[in-house]
């Protein structure tokens, strides 16, 4: 962090290689447009570089970069009147060594079930609930990259998870 404090390039290329995929997918699914998630990505580490000195606690880099990507999300809705086109093709993520293809195609599906499941839920529990569940941050650290009161992201994440269940139960026969 100190390196990249000092605009260290090789320092940036480790923190983009390692923070990219995640923030990609989650920009991904919130705003639904690949090419407008590629954009947030390079607007957030553009943002990053520049604010960088800000960060007052590295060890919240990951937080503070979700929060840029966040924010850089509400203004891209806010330009587009709030509508993001709508995908469904879950990128693909290369399997896992130890998994066999049918493995694979298996979780493939489930992924896919799931994501498809969480398009039917509001933006904001989707946010949190992708941020909890697949991006693994706590709720005070999501409160403060949604910059949301804490209150408010546990409601977000109880609702969701009962709304997401009551989808599921409404598809079983």
């Amino acid at each position: 962090m100190q390196q990249a404090k000092a605009g260290d390039p090789g320092a940036w290329d480790i923190l983009f290689r390692r923070y990219q995929l995640p923030l990609y997918v989650y920009v991904f699914e919130l705003v639904r447009d690949e090419q407008t998630s590629l954009d947030i990505v390079q607007e957030t580490f553009i943002a990053a570089v520049r604010h960088i000195s800000s960060l007052r606690d590295e060890a919240k880099f990951g937080g503070w970069l979700f929060g840029i990507a966040h924010q850089k999300c509400v203004q891209s809705w806010r330009q587009q009147n709030r509508a993001a086109a709508l995908r469904e093709e879950l990128a693909e993520l290369p399997p896992e060594v130890e998994e066999g293809p049918d493995q694979w195609f298996i979780r493939l599906e489930q992924e896919e079930e799931f994501m498809s499941l969480l398009n039917e839920l509001s933006v904001p529990q989707r946010s949190v609930l992708l941020l909890h569940f697949v991006e693994d941050f706590s709720l005070e650290q999501i409160s403060e990259i949604t910059d949301t009161p804490l209150g408010t992201v546990k409601s977000r994440l109880h609702y969701a998870k009962r709304a997401l269940r009551k989808i599921v139960e409404d598809q079983e026969p």
